[in-house]
């Protein structure tokens, strides 16, 4: 019998991952259609149908999923011994799969594209979302997260600067509505609130003095994503509940007010963080080191 190659397992473990071709494809940077074909003749190879499909759906048929649950420990095994040989080189190669939110990722921009430069043998491929993931289940090597959503089993290595929130509203909306000041009076006001990944509305938090508040906001208007977020509270909608780096710009323009400043303390800021195994890829320890070294610049900046 033909000998089966790791990038039929490789193919096998990302339609697994995904529950789709197309977005495992993409993953690995084939078509489609060749992941198709990899995956049936392997099926075809040893007699077993792996994945149940339809027009609308892929799912692991019984004897895929033990199929997979035997194969992907040996594959990770695999894996490390591979990028073990391969740390032996000078240079860091291969790819780094790295999972973050959009805001956290434009933050995070400066250090990948000084690693690219540095190590023009590696590649990035950032993914960004809002909800909170596995990112060992979902095939990813790192994460960058605020510290306090960091899953505890996992090494973080503090990454910016300690974050702040800022509440915020347009000028115009100011010249028709006192401004706030304190929490309380911001059930006066109208909210642009936002919804979590999870469905949930985001409870705006406050602190002063060793008070915290946490307040659920009203108003006609719920989003979740910043951009769109900034763009209501620009045209006079609400008030909105953004970082300091996302309200930034607009704050220096004077497109948007700032108030309850003392009520929003210095949070930790973002973590790039990994599993604590035994081996870390050479790529991921450059890029951890690239991290430190950025940090130890501002620092002494």
């Amino acid at each position: 019998m033909k000998t089966t190659g790791l990038s039929e397992l490789e193919a096998v473990l990302a339609v697994a991952r995904h529950r789709s071709f197309r977005a495992a494809a993409n993953e690995m940077g084939v078509s489609t259609s060749a992941l198709s074909h990899s995956v049936a003749a392997l099926e075809a190879r040893i007699g077993v149908r792996l994945f149940n499909r339809t027009t609308r759906s892929v799912s692991l048929s019984e004897a895929g999923a033990q199929f997979v649950d035997s194969v992907a420990p040996a594959l990770s095994t695999i894996r490390v011994a591979l990028e073990q040989a391969g740390s032996f080189r000078d240079t860091p190669s291969g790819t780094l799969r790295i999972n973050t939110a959009v805001g956290a990722a434009h933050q995070a921009m400066p250090v990948f594209i000084a690693f690219l430069a540095r190590y023009p043998e590696m590649k990035l491929d950032i993914v960004t979302e809002g909800r909170l993931i596995d990112i060992v289940i979902e095939g990813f090597d790192a994460g960058i997260r605020l510290a306090e959503t960091v899953p505890q089993d996992m090494i973080a290595v503090p990454f910016g600067d300690k974050q702040r929130f800022a509440v915020v509203g347009s000028p115009a909306y100011f010249a028709r509505h006192r401004p706030p000041r304190t929490p309380d009076e911001l059930s006066q006001h109208r909210c642009i609130r936002t919804r979590m990944p999870s469905g949930t509305i985001y409870q705006w938090e406050f602190e002063r003095h060793g008070e915290t508040v946490r307040i659920d906001g009203k108003g006609a208007l719920t989003l979740d994503e910043s951009g769109l977020m900034l763009s209501a509270a620009r045209a006079g909608v609400g008030l909105t509940y953004l970082s300091e780096w996302t309200v930034a710009e607009d704050l220096q323009a004077g497109t948007l007010v700032r108030v309850l400043e003392d009520w929003t303390p210095p949070l930790d800021g973002l973590c790039l963080y990994y599993p604590g195994r035994r081996h870390v890829p050479a790529g991921l320890r450059a890029l951890i080191a690239m991290v430190r070294e950025s940090a130890e610049l501002r620092r002494e900046g």
